[in-house]
């Protein structure tokens, strides 16, 4: 989990680099003949397995039920099943956890979308696909509280800073905030809303569409203090099972929604809100 003087959507076909991901160790390349429509070496025979976490928020996933299409990581996971040649009534979804997800070892998913950063060491243990989304960070405050107040990061140095474990949003504070004490971390992200609403910390660094969500249904009484750019970029993947047979067509599928137009469509749709937030440098 867990970028602006660009706006907030950087599409696949615009992208050059992101976020740590690319020591060129995922081989993404699929021919025809590998990726026929329908017919891929699917954890199930005939069905599309795809993997998340839960519970499963906005604006990533609708009334926290991947299956019902709503949402951007939904709608992209359809698009992509739709792509590789899988209707919706042939598409399963299962639960995994944010952590687990990139840990090594056989998976029991065909790919999992869940903000997944795509960074080296996760591509040690796990496939990527080609990016299907570039995210900025984004700080998160009570509205009555000092940091709320803050217009760069210079401001945040001093506050005492929450992220959520096993996220990208810890390394994002330390490099470009430069706090004087570690940020505290959480295990999971019910845990750093909680620690906000009781102000055990003074702010939060969480992805930005995360924490637009956070501030108009979780914790309305904090505010977007503002958005800033991840080392390198932040760009989430689909995440594969380590050299899966299947990380080259999805990435080929992506790639196609991009060339297409129908990625930039969902993106716009479901995350759009998120370029309005301020910049802080």
């Amino acid at each position: 989990m867990k970028k602006l003087a660009l706006p907030l959507i950087v599409l696949v076909a615009f992208v050059a680099a992101g976020c740590g991901s690319s020591d060129d160790s995922t081989d993404t390349s699929a021919t025809a003949s590998s990726c026929k429509p329908g017919q891929l070496a699917t954890e199930r025979q005939g069905v599309l397995t795809i993997a998340t976490d839960k519970p499963a928020y906005p604006p990533y996933f609708e009334d926290e039920d991947p299956t019902n299409g709503e949402g951007f990581e939904s709608a992209v996971a359809y698009a992509i099943a739709k792509q590789l040649g899988y209707p919706k009534d042939k598409v399963e979804w299962t639960v995994e956890s944010f952590n687990s997800s990139f840990a090594p070892g056989p998976k029991d998913f065909d790919f999992d979308v869940n903000q997944i950063s795509i960074t080296p060491v996760r591509e040690k243990a796990v496939d990527f696909s080609a990016p299907y989304y570039t995210a900025n960070q984004a700080v998160v405050a009570l509205k009555d509280s000092e940091a709320a107040g803050a217009t760069s990061l210079a401001d945040l140095q001093d506050a005492d800073l929450g992220v959520q474990i096993g996220t990208t949003s810890l390394e994002a504070a330390e490099e470009e905030i430069e706090p004087s004490s570690r940020p505290e971390v959480f295990n999971n992200s019910n845990d750093v809303v909680q620690a906000l609403k009781n102000e055990q910390i003074d702010a939060v660094v969480v992805d930005l569409p995360t924490a637009l969500y956070l501030t108009a249904v979780q914790v309305p009484q904090a505010a977007v203090v503002g958005q800033f750019s991840a080392p390198g970029g932040d760009q989430w993947g689909a995440l594969l099972e380590k050299d899966s047979e299947l990380t080259g067509c999805v990435s080929e599928a992506i790639e196609e929604l991009s060339e297409s137009g129908e990625l930039e469509k969902i993106t716009q749709r479901w995350m759009s809100k998120a370029a309005g937030a301020p910049e802080l440098s």
